[in-house]
């Protein structure tokens, strides 16, 4: 070390259950020299050239937050497309104000028609959300606007595309083509649906190069680092890399990172089905040597198999009674009864599995994988993690610990969505015990928040995703939604800090603030352990630290 950099505050909360609270941390070569105060660290300070940084001085100091499910790339990508969601969201030339309802979107959709002066260019939208939307698009509602243009719109939460007529045509199915994901109606003719990941792949080919046009990736992972700074994250992990293309997306994120401005630490979390399409029998070998090029600032990491559909789309796959209204969900590519050997090359190997599974009757067959797998090879310390885990069961999550997984779970739907989906796909009971927080921690098993950013309807942002977890308070502003789930602020901080980076095998690097620890910070106007917890997400974040270099948030 030729230098240290001290910095003081406030206050500074470590996550360091030994050390919880300093009033200094001192950082040289992007790493914590040392956590206390000025006196405590005075035997380093007499020995090593230093400054005190007083920067921070009136405000507070805690590890760099995690969101360790995010998909950054592929949503800025999205960003960029127009849009026809329910929410205002970050478009190219500024904020997009959303629409109300269906007709809102198909009037929108309408004038976006009329204002074409190719008849055979697809019109290319995104964000729709059937949920808040008041129900679902289909091909007789868009071939209502346009029975000679092609139209495709990408769901909010991307597990259906809709499309019509001349669209479906375009894209080259027929009323005979049998494939995964091709919605019908009730009297089999085509509905124009195309639903989970490779019926959406078979419905984007038509409009690939609209999509994924020439530097859309630098472009989405730039947008998307302020908005990780605004919400205090230094670390997420990508769940869905190669869904594009493996090589494009790791260039592009070390672009972003070498070009010296990117605020953030990047997993990059290899998708099964894109592996096995791209690599077969290599894909082994490819995670080993693009493990051996990860750094501390990009890193390949595990492997994720999506298992059902989406929470907020309701394409979630549901034990008895089902849904509301009659839907039955939708599995992902690899049938269920094929898991277990899907899954053991990675488990046999020591690859972290991450499995997507939202719906409690997927949850089921999640946890009887991997109870297969520990009887054909028990393994220790596995971090086997179930991602989103929406809709559960008691006996699950005691079931979950006992085998020794993690849940990383999307809290955000208990105030975002639980209300609307009473009555819209799931019914009363199963909407108000979504995200069981505190059903895990009382049987003892390790959980992290997530947002899914952006590919569902609400924010990045970790300080919500506490308050949500603490008030469980339903957008009503007034509703507690299973009050019992409720976990308190401790742990739920937790969640976004030190038991994040555990489940991304970080947290011998991020995490806590620790001697020896990257000195990753976020920089907050208030303690959240101070203020009430009914006012947890009103936090200001002033900006974060990445390997001891500031990044000041902006608006």
């Amino acid at each position: 070390m030729d230098r240290v950099r001290v910095f003081t505050a406030a206050q500074i909360r470590t996550m360091d259950p030994g050390r919880p609270t300093a009033s200094a941390v001192a950082v040289a070569d992007g790493r914590i020299v040392s956590v206390g105060s000025l006196e405590s660290m005075d035997p380093w300070l007499r020995r090593v050239d230093h400054d005190i940084d007083d920067t921070y001085a009136q405000q507070v100091l805690m590890p760099g937050l995690i969101d360790p499910h995010t998909h950054l790339r592929m949503s800025g990508t999205y960003m960029g497309l127009e849009y026809v969601g329910p929410i205002p969201c970050q478009g190219p030339a500024g904020v997009v104000q959303g629409l109300d309802d269906r007709d809102a979107a198909l009037a929108r959709l309408s004038e976006l028609v009329a204002a074409s002066d190719d008849p055979s260019r697809p019109i290319i939208t995104w964000g729709y959300d059937p949920g808040t939307q008041a129900g679902h698009l289909d091909r007789d509602m868009l071939d209502q606007i346009s029975d000679t243009v092609p139209i495709w719109v990408l769901s909010y939460a991307p597990h259906i595309v809709y499309t019509n007529t001349p669209m479906i045509e375009l894209i080259g199915v027929t009323e005979d083509t049998v494939a995964h994901g091709l919605g019908r109606y009730p009297d089999g003719r085509l509905n124009g649906w195309f639903i989970e990941t490779g019926a959406v792949g078979m419905a984007t080919a038509p409009v690939r190069a609209d999509v994924y046009r020439p530097g859309f990736g630098i472009e989405a992972l730039e947008r998307q680092g302020k908005v990780a700074v605004r919400n205090g994250i230094t670390t997420t992990a990508d769940m869905i890399w190669g869904f594009d293309s493996f090589e494009g997306e790791w260039d592009d994120h070390q672009q972003v990172i070498d070009g010296g401005g990117f605020p953030l630490r990047v997993l990059l979390v290899p998708f099964d089905s894109r592996l096995v399409r791209k690599f077969g029998d290599d894909r082994l070998e490819f995670l080993r040597t693009m493990s051996e090029r990860s750094t501390d600032r990009l890193a390949a990491h595990g492997v994720k198999f999506v298992n059902d559909g989406s929470y907020p789309s309701m394409t979630l796959k549901l034990n008895f009674p089902g849904y509301l209204d009659g839907e039955e969900g939708l599995t992902g590519e690899v049938p269920w009864n094929e898991m277990v050997e899907a899954m053991w090359p990675y488990w046999d190997a020591g690859v972290q599995i991450h499995s997507h599974a939202n719906g409690d009757e997927t949850v089921d067959m999640t946890l009887d994988t991997l109870a297969a797998l520990q009887l054909r090879k028990p393994r220790f310390d596995h971090r086997f993690t179930i991602e989103h885990y929406c809709i559960s069961r008691v006996d699950q999550c005691r079931r979950l610990a006992a085998l020794g997984a993690m849940a990383s779970v999307n809290p955000y739907f208990v105030h975002y969505r639980s209300l609307l989906h009473s009555d819209s796909g799931f019914g009363p009971d199963r909407a108000e015990a979504t995200a069981r927080l505190g059903s895990l921690e009382r049987a003892g098993a390790m959980f992290t928040l997530h947002s899914d950013y952006n590919l569902v309807v609400g924010p990045m942002a970790p300080l919500t995703a506490a308050w949500v977890a603490v008030n469980r308070l339903a957008a009503d502003g007034e509703t507690v939604m299973a009050p019992g789930e409720r976990i308190s602020v401790d742990r739920a901080l937790r969640a976004i800090t030190t038991d994040a980076a555990h489940v991304l095998r970080r947290d011998h690097e991020v995490g806590s603030l620790e001697v020896g620890k990257l000195a990753d910070f976020v920089v907050l106007g208030d303690d959240p352990y101070e203020v009430d917890p009914a006012g947890l997400h009103r936090v200001p974040v002033v900006g974060t630290v990445l390997g001891g270099e500031p990044h000041e948030a902006d608006g």
